[in-house]
């Protein structure tokens, strides 16, 4: 996408409008940031809490023994990558179904190519000469592999970067490198690109960059450090406003075994506030007729497809839209169209159900200081917080609101706070970006 807005244009905006938080800016602006597209068939899933990280994925009968006798509600899952160890013989798109309909979040870990100092013996590995290259290869590879798991777009995928030494020279650039490509590559496709590394070497050196203009900031970071802390604030080496809106995760406990429902697993510790696998749910179709399957979220909207009664449909997300009975919920599917949920068998009738998500398409804020959200689609509305610079935008939908530099979109988030688009980015930069639904 490139870099979309000069210093001068978005500093006249901030003063013209308030938009912005009363700080002085930087020149600072990732490249690309964040996925410019996402495909129809997509949305970003989030969650906050714990999740055990295995090196095989577990047998579904494991999973069923530990959901709800253990404290963790996601797994972790080695997906793909040429120095993966463990062998897969559950990890089937199946298995990917199951587990989610089961209630577990799946944290997707791709074990690619390791810097040429990485501590260890894996043996693919990349040099400075070729990390570009490398990290292009492994993102492309992830997102063939998730695919083929059922691992929609919108997903967070987290490329394996194990600690290394800095002290050798062109290591830090060959990490950084490797780390921008495989963003790039993630965002081609729609993905949200995450990294997981060590507090003192990977995470340290992004932290280090993340202001930079020349390479790709990933969305999200998953942090090693052994102190039996379960937090994703507080980090000695990436302050908390880096990475600050749904981002982190942290590993703080190495292998041990852990027992529930009489089922022992070797596990890490680790805990999440931030992106996952998104994967459909399957419900069936209540309507006495076919149900029509619309571009958005409202019956003004064109038709695009039906569904036979009692068929089975594959739900993505839900957002909000024209009231149908007694629900103004409106269900996207597999094709990615929208269909009322009023005659899907969701949880409920009336509202947003649990566990599916918000639909929503998060995008960087794209210069280096605070945005302040407000409580209404235009800067005349009260402040109710603000968006650190480089943090993900979690978009639920957009508005015509007051001006800001090119545009009048503004965006909804899916904690109901407003920011406008100006400062998000996403496909573009004057007019509303599909596939992010209107908001009624």
């Amino acid at each position: 996408m490139g870099l979309r807005r000069r210093i001068t244009a978005w500093l006249a905006a901030a003063v013209a409008t308030g938009a912005l938080a009363l700080v002085v800016p930087s020149a600072a602006e990732g490249d690309p940031a964040t996925p410019a597209t996402y495909p129809a068939a997509s949305s970003a899933t989030r969650t906050s809490g714990r999740f055990l990280d295995t090196c095989t994925a577990p047998a579904l009968t494991a999973l069923a023994a530990w959901r709800g006798t253990s404290p963790y509600t996601g797994v972790n899952i080695y997906f793909g990558g040429r120095n993966r160890g463990c062998a897969q013989p559950n990890l089937t798109a199946s298995w990917v179904r199951s587990s989610v309909a089961a209630g577990w979040s799946l944290v997707p870990t791709y074990f690619g190519d390791q810097p040429f100092c990485v501590f260890g013996t894996k043996p693919f590995r990349y040099a400075a000469s070729d990390a570009a290259a490398r990290g292009a290869a492994d993102g492309a590879d992830a997102v063939a592999q998730a695919r083929a798991l059922g691992l929609l777009a919108g997903s967070g995928l987290f490329a394996d970067v194990e600690h290394y030494d800095r002290a050798f020279a062109g290591c830090t650039a060959a990490v950084r490198t490797y780390v921008s490509e495989w963003t790039r590559a993630l965002h081609r496709s729609g993905y949200v690109a995450g990294v997981y590394v060590h507090q003192d070497s990977g995470l340290r050196d992004l932290a280090a960059s993340y202001t930079s203009t020349t390479l790709a900031r990933p969305d999200a970071v998953w942090m090693a450090r052994f102190d039996n802390v379960a937090s994703v604030t507080g980090w000695p080496t990436a302050g908390n406003t880096l990475w600050a809106e749904w981002q982190r995760a942290k590993q703080y406990r190495g292998s041990h075994d852990e027992t529930y429902g009489g089922v022992t697993i070797n596990i890490d510790n680790d805990v999440i506030r931030g992106p996952v696998a998104s994967v459909l749910r399957t419900y069936r179709v209540t309507s006495s007729g076919n149900l029509n399957v619309r571009s958005g979220p409202s019956s003004a909207y064109p038709v695009v497809g039906t569904l036979a009664a009692g068929s089975s449909v594959g739900v993505i997300c839900q957002a909000r839209g024209q009231a149908v009975g007694t629900t103004s919920v409106w269900d996207r599917i597999s094709t990615g169209g929208f269909v009322t949920d009023r005659y899907v068998s969701t949880p409920s009738s009336t509202t947003f159900s649990s566990p599916l998500q918000r639909c929503s398409y998060p995008g960087q804020v794209t210069i280096a200081t605070p945005v302040n959200t407000r409580s209404g689609p235009g800067t005349s509305y009260a402040v109710n917080g603000s968006l650190q610079g480089g943090a993900l935008a979690w978009v639920a939908c957009q508005k015509v609101g007051t001006r800001v530099g090119t545009t009048t979109i503004w965006n909804q988030l899916v904690d109901g706070r407003w920011v406008s688009d100006y400062y998000v980015s996403n496909l573009s930069n004057t007019s509303f970006s599909a596939p992010v639904p209107r908001c009624l």
